[in-house]
C-alpha cells in the first residue's frame, strides 16, 4: 500500500504551504523540499528563485566561508549539472550567499538559517558548523527534484534549524573486519550529509588491534593479524594459512581525523578493557591473566580472555591511552567495559590477591578500579571517559559517560545517578541485525531492526524527569562487523537506516512522522548513488512468498516499507502502468512473475522475478523455512572460497533444526536435503550450555525428518564423515507413513564441533 502523503512540519509550515499552493499549482517547476533530517522550523512562502549555471555563489569573505562554499559545490557533485562559481562579490541579488550573523543568539553551534526569495538564497549561521549544515540543507533542496534542464526553481521559504541532540553518532567496528581509509571517508561523507556528528571508531577487540602504540610494536605485527576459520584462512593452491591483517598508521589516523573535522564530525576512539582483549594478549601474553600464549581470535562472540590488573599492565594501558589522546583531539575516549566475563579473574590466585591488595569489592570492583585509574589518566590529558553500560556495575567516576546498549535501562540508571548518557540499545539501533526478512539480506542476526524500529526509537525514556533528561546527550547506531567482510556489507547494513537515525537525532519528537519520512526517503537514493554509497536494495524490493493451491500457485507480495508494488505475469518488466498489487494472486502453472516497488511513478529498486512450476513449489531454501526454536538464529556465510562470493545459511546455532510448515507430503516418496558444513566459530562463554544436541545414533550423527520438531520420526539417514569436495552433500531420505500435510522438521543430530552442518535446500520428490 502506498504511504500517505504527510509532511511532518510545524503549523507555520502548513500555513505557508496553503498560502503558496495556488502559486505552485501554476508553476509545476518549483521543487518540493525533500529534506532529511527534517528541519526544526520551515515556512514556505509565495514566490520562487531559479538557480542556474550562471547563479553566483558568494562565500569568499574569509577562509571559512570559502571552504563552506567549496564544500557546497562538492555536495552538488555531478548529479546537479550546475556550474556555480565562487565570486568575491556576487552583486546585490540573484545569487547564493553564505555568511555569518553575529547579531542573533543561535541555539547551538549547529544552528543555521536559510532564506529564499525572488532575489536569491541567503544562508547564515553563527558558527562554521552551522554554516556547513546550512550548505547541506541547501544542497538537499537543490536535489529534491529533477535538475536535468540545468536549472532548479526553489520555493521561497524561511528555515530556522537546530538539532535536538548534540551526540548524533554512528559506530563502526574496524576490529572484526578492517575497512580502508577511503571507505571510512566515504562513510564520513554520508554521515555529514545527514548531519551526524560523532564517529565512534571501534579499534580493538579479540579479533584485531588496529593502531600503533610506541614501545609496543607487536600490537601491529601480531595483534593485527588472525587466521580466519576454515577454508577462508587457507590458500587453496598451497594449503598454507593466509592471515587476515590490517592496521591504521599514525599518518592515516591523522588524515581520517582531519577529514572528519572538516565535515564537523568528532571521532571517539574505543579501546576495549578489560575484556575483548585477546588480540593484545596474543601480542604480549604477560598482559593476560595466565601469561600463556594465545592466538588472535578467529571466532565471534564473547571470549573469556581478560587483561590482568597488574601494575605493568596498567602502565601498558596508560601508554595506549596516551597514544589515543595524542592521535584523537576529541573530548571523549571509549574504554569499552562490556562482556568482560570474570571467570579468569575468579580462578586466578594472583587476581584474587590483587583484589585483596586494592581493597575493592570483588571482580566487579576490580574492573571499576581499572576504569577509575584510566579515567584519572585521561582526565589529566583533557579527555572524558565513556563506556558501555556494564561499567555501572562498580563505583563509577562522576565524570564518566555511559553508552546504554543492553536496552535503555542502563541509560535510565546512569541518568538518575547524574551521569551523561548516549542511547544505543541493541534491539533498536544495532545495524548488524537484519533490516528485512528478505532472502537477499546479507549475513547478520536475523532478529530484525527495521527502518521503522530505528525511526520510532525515542532516546529520552518517560521514566526520567526533566532534570534527569538533560543527561541524555543523544543517540547512536552501531555497526558491528563480525559478518561484514566487505565494505559493501557495511553500507548495506547502514543505509537506509542511517537516515532514520539522523531524523531521530536531529528533529524534535513532535515533528517525527514515519509516513512523511517515507515520502522524503526516495530523494536520498540518488544522492547516495552520487556519493558512491551502495545502500541496501532489500527495503525497496518486494518479498515473494508462495503456496501450491489447486494445481496452481498462490503468490503473496510484500514491500517492506509499504511502497506501491506493480507486477507482471507475462515475462515483461513492470512499469508504472503495470497492475498494482493489493491482495494475493492465484496464478496457473507454469508462470513467471516480476514485481517491483514504485514511488511517484518511478521504480525504487530492481525487479524481483520468480518462475513458478510444479517442481519449484516442491523445493525450498533455508531462507524460506522456519527455525524450530529460535534460540540463537544467525545468518551465516560459508567459510570458503577464501575470496569471492560464498553461500549464506540461516541457522540456529543453539538448535540446528528447520521446519517446513504445512508441507505437502501426499504422494512424496523421498526428501532430498542439500546440506553444507561450516566451522562452528563461536565463543559464547556462559551461554554455551544453552546449545541443544540431539544424541547421535551413528558415528557422525544423522539427518532426522519428523512430523513437527518433537513429533513422529519420518526418516533418518546417517551423516558422512566429510562433505563432498565443494563442501556440500545431498542426502536422500525415503519417507515412512508421512501425513498428507505436515510440519516437516529437518534436524542434524550429534555434537559435530568444531564444525556444524547447515541446511541449504529441501526438495520433495514425488513417487
Amino acid at each position: 500500500m502506498k504511504p500517505r502523503i504527510v509532511v511532518p512540519l510545524v503549523a507555520t509550515f502548513c500555513l505557508g504551504l496553503l498560502s503558496v499552493s495556488a502559486a505552485w499549482a501554476g508553476d509545476a517547476g518549483i521543487v518540493t523540499p525533500k529534506l532529511l533530517p527534517q528541519p526544526a522550523h520551515m515556512v514556505l512562502k509565495p514566490g520562487s528563485f531559479e538557480v542556474t549555471a550562471d547563479t553566483p555563489l558568494r562565500a569568499a569573505d574569509g577562509p571559512v566561508l570559502r571552504q563552506v562554499g567549496m564544500q557546497f559545490k562538492a555536495m552538488l557533485g555531478d548529479r546537479l549539472p550546475l556550474r556555480l562559481d565562487l565570486a568575491k562579490d556576487g552583486s546585490h541579488g540573484n545569487n547564493i550567499v553564505f555568511g555569518f550573523d553575529g547579531t542573533r543568539a543561535w541555539a547551538s553551534p549547529d544552528a543555521y538559517s536559510i532564506d529564499i526569495d525572488e532575489h536569491g538564497v541567503r544562508v547564515h549561521a553563527g558558527d562554521a558548523k552551522g554554516l556547513y549544515y546550512g550548505a547541506v540543507t541547501l544542497a538537499q533542496l537543490l536535489t529534491s527534484g529533477d535538475a536535468e534542464s540545468g536549472s532548479v526553481r526553489l520555493p521561497a521559504l524561511h528555515i530556522d534549524d537546530a538539532p535536538r541532540f548534540s551526540w548524533r553518532g554512528l559506530m563502526l567496528d574496524s576490529a572484526r573486519h578492517f575497512q580502508s581509509v577511503d571507505d571510512i571517508k566515504r562513510l564520513l561523507d554520508a554521515m555529514a550529509q545527514l548531519k551526524l556528528d560523532v564517529f565512534h571508531w571501534h579499534l580493538t577487540d579479540d579479533q584485531g588491534w588496529r593502531f600503533p602504540v610506541p614501545g609496543w610494536p607487536k600490537l601491529t605485527t601480531i595483534g593485527d593479524c588472525r587466521i580466519p576459520s576454515g577454508d577462508g584462512g587457507i590458500d587453496a593452491a598451497t594449503g598454507k594459512p593466509v592471515p587476515y591483517c590490517g592496521f591504521y598508521s599514525e599518518a592515516q589516523i591523522r588524515d581520517v581525523v582531519a577529514y572528519a573535522a572538516a565535515r564537523h564530525i568528532v571521532i571517539v576512539p574505543e579501546v576495549d578493557i578489560p575484556g575483548h582483549a585477546t588480540a593484545a594478549i596474543a601480542a604480549y601474553p604477560q598482559l593476560g591473566v595466565s601469561g600463556q600464549p594465545v592466538a588472535v581470535s578467529s571466532e565471534w562472540g564473547v571470549n573469556v580472555n581478560l587483561f590482568n590488573a597488574d601494575e605493568a599492565t596498567m602502565r601498558f594501558l596508560e601508554d595506549v591511552m596516551g597514544q589515543v589522546a595524542k592521535l584523537f583531539p576529541g573530548r571523549y575516549v571509549h574504554i569499552g567495559g562490556d562482556e568482560a566475563v570474570k571467570d579468569q579473574w575468579k580462578a586466578s590466585a594472583k587476581m584474587q590477591a590483587r583484589i585483596h591488595e586494592l581493597g575493592v569489592n570483588g571482580e566487579e570492583g576490580l574492573q571499576a578500579w581499572m576504569i577509575a585509574r584510566l579515567e584519572r589518566y585521561l582526565s589529566a590529558h583533557g579527555k572524558r571517559v565513556i563506556g558501555w553500560d556494564e561499567i555501572l556495575a562498580g563505583k563509577l567516576p562522576p565524570s564518566a559517560t555511559v553508552m546504554s546498549w543492553r536496552g535503555s535501562e542502563g541509560g535510565v540508571d546512569a541518568a538518575k545517578q547524574g551521569h551523561d548518557v548516549v542511547m544505543a540499545p541493541a534491539g533498536d539501533l544495532y545495524l548488524d541485525y537484519l533490516q528485512t526478512d528478505s532472502p537477499n539480506e546479507i549475513p547478520g542476526r536475523p532478529s530484525l531492526v527495521t527502518l521503522k524500529q530505528v525511526y520510532d526509537f525515542e532516546p529520552v525514556p518517560k521514566t526520567l524527569d526533566a532534570q534527569q533528561a538533560t543527561h541524555i546527550l543523544g543517540v547512536q547506531a552501531n555497526v558491528w562487523t563480525e559478518h561484514m567482510r566487505t565494505f559493501a556489507r557495511v553500507q548495506h547494513a547502514a543505509f537506509p537506516r542511517i537516515a532514520a537515525l539522523a531524523e531521530v537525532a536531529w528533529s524534535a519528537k513532535s515533528q517525527r512522522d514515519y509516513a512523511g519520512f517515507l515520502q522524503r526517503l526516495p530523494a536520498m537514493l540518488p544522492r547516495w548513488s552520487a556519493q558512491g554509497i551502495a545502500y541496501a536494495a532489500t527495503p525497496f524490493q518486494p518479498i515473494v512468498t508462495s503456496e501450491a493451491r489447486d494445481g496452481g500457485v498462490e503468490v503473496t507480495l510484500r514491500e517492506p516499507l509499504g511502497y506501491t508494488v506493480r507486477y507482471t505475469t507475462d515475462g515483461s518488466a513492470p512499469t508504472a502502468m503495470s497492475p498494482a498489487y493489493y491482495t494475493s494472486l492465484g496464478l496457473p502453472l507454469p508462470v513467471t512473475l516480476s514485481a517491483q516497488a514504485f514511488f511517484d511513478g518511478r521504480p525504487l529498486g530492481a525487479a524481483v522475478t520468480r518462475a513458478f512450476t510444479a517442481a519449484s513449489l516442491r523445493s525450498r531454501s533455508d531462507e524460506e523455512l522456519a527455525t524450530c526454536s529460535r534460540k540463537l538464529v544467525l545468518r551465516l556465510e560459508d567459510d570458503g572460497p577464501r575470496t569471492g562470493d560464498r553461500a549464506i545459511f540461516n541457522v540456529d546455532i543453539f538448535d540446528p533444526c528447520w521446519s517446513w510448515q504445512r508441507a505437502p507430503l501426499a504422494d512424496i516418496a523421498t526428501v532430498e536435503v542439500r546440506a553444507g558444513r561450516i566451522p562452528y566459530f563461536f565463543q559464547l562463554a556462559h551461554d554455551e550450555p544453552s546449545r541443544v544436541f540431539k544424541p547421535a545414533q551413528t558415528a557422525y550423527g544423522e539427518l532426522e525428518l519428523r512430523d513437527g520438531c518433537d513429533g513422529r520420526l519420518l526418516a533418518t539417514v546417517p551423516l558422512p564423515a566429510q562433505p563432498d569436495a565443494d563442501g556440500f552433500i545431498t542426502l536422500r531420505a525415503p519417507l515412512q507413513n508421512a501425513p498428507a500435510i505436515g510440519d516437516l522438521c529437518i534436524r542434524f543430530t550429534g555434537d559435530t564441533r568444531p564444525t556444524m552442518w547447515v541446511l541449504d535446500r529441501v526438495t520433495l520428490v514425488p513417487r
